[in-house]
């Protein structure tokens, strides 16, 4: 067992906490989020310098839009992406691309590369500050930035740009090809994969992208960490609850195990209410098998 163990957990609780009452808030500042998630790989993170380097860029963006005249909101969004990726050079980062530290904002500040909804949460919180209407994509595979105005004339899409392409602009074709590399041929496209997410669905991606990472990697200490602030942020996942439950099993943390797995079962067997497919069904009895063992083991602690 990892002797830090116990220390990362209630380390990843604080964090939870916090995080939560960010998500929770009338309206959650994704930056900050994005720094608090930070603190998992970095303790001390003091998030005040990165927040200041957003100010400073967002009244950069400010005072490029205003010296270009009076222009329509189209024009100042297509302005905006040219200042973040062309002038201030954000861009995806492709060698490397599971490194959990392309999904950090200080890293992805640092370095001014990431994955697409780090770069993301970047390009909204900057055009915030600089007064352009933008949102996030929750698009299959690949988060992408919108226009926040609706489309107007004959167009039948926002202004969609893909940010780990340096804000190159995608037009329908570009999203349906998008789509195909993700879900494959058989995946049918929807103007209604373009509309805008909530902050708490960007945090929700960020974090199972992390999750995932650190679960490849191996890193299943980070893992259970990163899968507490998924729990804080979205109390509804109940396949993170299983996952949670599981990573604490594998490291030997049977009371938080038995915990999430039986109210895992309860939840799942409750709003099934009988029609589980075969394969719920499998999982649900691996699921028992573990519960009955976890209680062994709890019990041999007592």
């Amino acid at each position: 067992m990892n002797t830090s163990l116990p220390t990362q957990m209630s380390n990843s609780s604080t964090l939870a906490r916090e995080l939560a009452k960010i998500a929770n808030s009338q309206v959650p500042d994704l930056a900050r989020a994005g720094l608090l998630i930070a603190r998992l790989e970095c303790p001390q993170l003091d998030p005040k310098p990165y927040l200041a380097h957003l100010d400073r860029m967002g009244i950069q963006a400010r005072l490029r839009l205003a010296s270009a005249g009076d222009k329509t909101m189209r024009a100042q969004f297509e302005l905006f992406t040219q200042y973040l990726f062309l002038d201030e050079g954000f861009t995806g980062k492709r060698e490397n691309y599971e490194d959990p530290r392309n999904s950090y904002l200080n890293h992805v500040l640092d370095r001014r590369m990431g994955i697409p909804v780090a770069l993301a949460i970047v390009f909204l919180a900057v055009a915030q500050r600089a007064g352009v209407q933008a949102a996030g994509i929750n698009f299959p595979g690949h988060f992408l930035v919108r226009m926040q105005a609706k489309p107007s004339g004959r167009d039948r899409l926002p202004l969609v740009i893909d940010p780990f392409d340096r804000g190159r602009v995608l037009d329908e074709g570009d999203c349906r090809e998008l789509l195909r590399q993700h879900l494959g041929d058989e995946a049918e496209f929807d103007l209604r994969l373009l509309e805008p997410s909530s902050p708490r669905q960007i945090l929700v991606r960020v974090l199972g992208n992390l999750k995932r990472m650190y679960v490849r990697l191996r890193s299943f200490p980070r893992a259970h960490a990163v899968t507490d602030l998924l729990l804080a942020v979205n109390p509804q996942g109940v396949a993170d609850l299983r996952d949670r439950g599981l990573l604490a099993y594998h490291l030997r943390d049977f009371s938080g195990a038995l915990r999430d797995l039986e109210t895992y079962l309860h939840i799942t067997a409750r709003t099934e209410n009988g029609d589980a497919s075969a394969d719920r069904q499998a999982e649900h009895e691996q699921i028992w098998e573990h519960i009955k063992t976890l209680r062994r083991q709890v019990a041999n602690l007592n």
